[in-house]
């Protein structure tokens, strides 16, 4: 059985995870068919919301990292 993700707003995310800037995160979710984020199944749309799934969204952030 697997477990519901954390799904999280943008204004949420930023508000828990203040390292963030709206700016750099508003960037990223605009690009993010390009950049990975929707293969990597951390972004998804439920009409016009963007939700962020927490746990995918960290891995796919500590692979961008590794890319450098």
């Amino acid at each position: 059985m697997s477990s519901i993700p954390s799904l999280l707003t943008k204004k949420q995310f930023l508000e828990k995870h203040q390292a963030f800037s709206k700016g750099g995160l508003d960037f990223q979710l605009f690009h993010r068919k390009k950049n990975g984020l929707v293969s990597s199944g951390a972004v998804l749309q439920n009409g016009r919301r963007i939700l962020i799934d927490e746990e995918k969204y960290f891995a796919w952030l500590k692979a961008q990292q590794e890319d450098v």
